[in-house]
């Protein structure tokens, strides 16, 4: 197996690595990826929905590989992690620091407003731009990353935040 290392150099994408394992689930889920191809029914019969919603995740953070392997009823899609290693080299801002402990520790209800907030302000499937929704919701742009970073519904393309494609 071919040894790959993610290396973080933007301090919002700690939020995504931070919440990569932010629950049992997730964790465990995380671990087993890191062993084996695993595939969904077998993620759906040991962690439920839950473990559907963490490897949607992990695959919108790109995280996980997958590949077709022949099962028992057939051709399935499977998934594995694709790095063995992460490398963290980063330099910020305390004020940077501050926005990315604040995105990484903020509740899932307050989380969930912030979601709504930005979706309210898409126009059906364009998205925003950044610097737009930072000036609307009178926060930084590196709290916005890491905001968006977390979130399981939307992404970052370019300087465009854009609702995650989940199929």
């Amino acid at each position: 197996m071919t040894s790959r290392i993610k290396v973080v150099n933007d301090p919002g994408e700690l939020v995504s690595i931070f919440h990569a394992a932010d629950s049992e689930v997730k964790r465990k889920l995380l671990l087993d990826l890191s062993m084996s191809w695993i595939t969904m029914p077998v993620i759906q019969e040991r962690y439920g929905n839950e473990g559907k919603k963490a490897l949607h995740y992990l695959d919108k953070i790109k995280m996980i590989e997958s590949q077709w392997i022949t099962g028992d009823s057939g051709p399935e899609k499977a998934y594995h992690t694709y790095y063995t290693n992460v490398q963290i080299n980063l330099m910020g801002t305390m004020s940077e620091l501050a926005d990315i402990i604040y995105a990484t520790t903020i509740s899932e209800s307050k989380l969930n407003e912030y979601e709504d907030k930005l979706i309210g302000m898409m126009k059906g499937n364009e998205g925003v731009f950044l610097g737009d929704a930072a000036t609307n919701l009178d926060i930084s742009q590196t709290l916005l990353r890491g905001l968006v970073k977390r979130s399981s519904l939307m992404q970052i393309k370019g300087y465009k935040i854009e609702k995650v494609d989940t199929e």
